[in-house]
């Protein structure tokens, strides 16, 4: 079966170069102009370590939602929406209207509150087309069946590399960064990047990529191309751990900063170097606490397997897979 044209390494290039320039364009129409950059309010889960964030159009007040959160509880099995409730109360609150709700990729350490989210408020659901790709791993990781989808049906939109779209009167652009997994996003949107787990703050580093489908290869180049993007460009990380010295948990920074001073991935770090630094941390991690329930939820855009003939939800813990 033909997949499509075969694209040669230069087109590869050509292509990629022009994506990081229609993001940098963006950025820096964005930092000329105060109306086209977005408000931007983040929700910070201490006990998953996630930040989700509010993006808001100052002016038409259509707003995004990233990486929103469904509180789980592993030991009782039960799920709350405080932390969404957050969310929408601030959506209200403020009079927005929800136009996106986007997640950077599957998450494997918290359950996304994205269909409650919708339900909600309304917004169409995005992700990165590679989606299919990891819907297919994990299908047969969790022996998932005919029911479940792997097309990404369960989501609105699956954004390819460098697609355009806005958020009110907002522009923004898609742009691929696997090596975490296959499917990581980043969102920029005027003069803020959403980058997922694909960077951290400075001082802590950079994701892991030993999960199925991560490439710490891949993952230095789309790190890379983030760190191409204009130095005032603002970046927000989907996690932080505070590192060791500091006192307070962050979630912003710049592409200066990321360049001049990620312990990981700064200027002058070669991919050789990083990829020998990621794979021999990455051995020494234990998998995330909630990767189980998080990914067999998330590649259904947040959604939970259908009940079984008992009228229940049950999530499977298959044994000795990771």
């Amino acid at each position: 079966m033909s997949c499509g044209p075969k694209v040669s390494q230069s087109d590869a290039r050509k292509n990629a170069s022009a994506v990081l320039s229609g993001a940098a364009a963006v950025i820096s129409t964005a930092l000329g102009d105060e109306d086209k950059r977005p408000n931007i309010t983040a929700f910070f889960d201490l006990a998953t370590n996630t930040a989700s964030y509010v993006v808001c159009d100052p002016t038409t007040r259509h707003c995004a939602v990233v990486d929103s959160l469904l509180d789980y509880d592993a030991a009782s099995g039960r799920t709350s929406t405080r932390s969404a409730d957050s969310i929408t109360s601030y959506v209200r609150d403020n009079q927005l209207e929800v136009q996106w709700i986007l997640e950077t990729h599957v998450h494997a350490d918290h359950l996304s509150a994205a269909p409650y989210i919708k339900s909600a408020l309304g917004g169409r659901l995005g992700i990165g087309a590679n989606i299919r790709i990891v819907q297919d791993m994990f299908g047969k990781v969790f022996n998932a069946g005919t029911e479940f989808q792997r097309d990404g049906a369960q989501f609105d939109r699956l954004f390819i590399d460098g697609e355009p779209f806005g958020i009110g009167n907002l522009q923004a652009i898609a742009i691929d960064t696997p090596g975490h997994t296959p499917a990581c996003m980043t969102y920029v949107i005027g003069n803020a990047a959403f980058v997922g787990d694909t960077l951290f703050m400075p001082d802590y580093g950079t994701a892991r990529a030993d999960f199925p489908g991560g490439d710490a290869r891949v993952l230095y180049r789309s790190m890379r191309r983030l760190l191409a993007l204009p130095e005032a460009a603002r970046i927000f990380v989907c996690h932080d751990y505070k590192a060791p010295g500091r006192a307070h948990f962050q979630w912003e920074t710049t592409v200066a900063d990321e360049r001049a001073h990620n312990i990981h991935v700064h200027d002058g770090v070669s991919e050789d170097e990083f990829v020998q630094l990621r794979t021999t941390r990455d051995a020494q991690l234990a998998m995330p606490k909630l990767i189980l329930p998080s990914v067999q939820v998330n590649m259904r855009g947040g959604s939970f397997p259908p009940p079984e003939s008992d009228g229940e939800v049950y999530l499977k813990i298959p044994l000795n897979k990771f």
